[in-house]
């Protein structure tokens, strides 16, 4: 399997292919609208616009796992977004990254890229503590653990980073930079 062979709910109850972006860099991010990482949207939508006509897509899959900071419809989140963040990039279908009913494109993600670390900082600290507390063993599974997780694929399919969201987003777009 590879991730050409997957699909993701759009909003709208349609399937997205995503080997209709064969030859293109992904960035694939669970996100929220009411969590403190949710100012990502702004250097994502930045990338969006800077790399988009190079061969550059962003699948952005709202979820509502991590304390609930996703509670809107797939329309309130389309609304949220493009009006406090102007963003171009379509959102998906409000899904499950984890669990149960996860999509199956994040468990692809996950037995690519597991939880390496959350970094260095305030932010990092916060984040392990609170996922300590959650599961004590967290750093040994692939689980995401909060909103703004990213994983990038290269025109290939390769799955080549995981980001989890306490990472400062200029390495992120670093990343983007050495594959497009």
């Amino acid at each position: 399997m590879t991730i050409y062979d997957l699909t993701v709910p759009k909003a709208d109850g349609t399937e997205l292919a995503l080997s209709d972006f064969k030859g293109k860099v992904m960035l694939i991010v669970n996100t929220a609208t009411g969590c403190g990482f949710t100012p990502h949207y702004a250097p994502i939508e930045e990338m969006y616009e800077q790399f988009h006509d190079k061969g550059f897509e962003v699948i952005d899959v709202p979820c509502n796992q991590f304390a609930g900071q996703t509670p809107g419809t797939d329309e309130e989140i389309h609304e949220f977004c493009t009006l406090k963040y102007n963003t171009q990039f379509p959102q998906m279908k409000k899904s499950d990254v984890n669990g149960e009913n996860e999509l199956p494109l994040y468990k692809y993600l996950k037995s690519q890229k597991g939880f390496e670390t959350f970094g260095k900082g305030a932010k990092a600290i916060a984040m392990a503590a609170m996922s300590k507390a959650r599961d004590k063993n967290y750093k040994d599974n692939p689980d995401i653990k909060w909103n703004f997780t990213i994983f990038l694929v290269d025109r290939e399919g390769n799955v080549t980073s995981r980001f989890e969201p306490t990472i400062d987003m200029k390495k992120v777009k670093e990343a983007v930079e050495g594959l497009i």
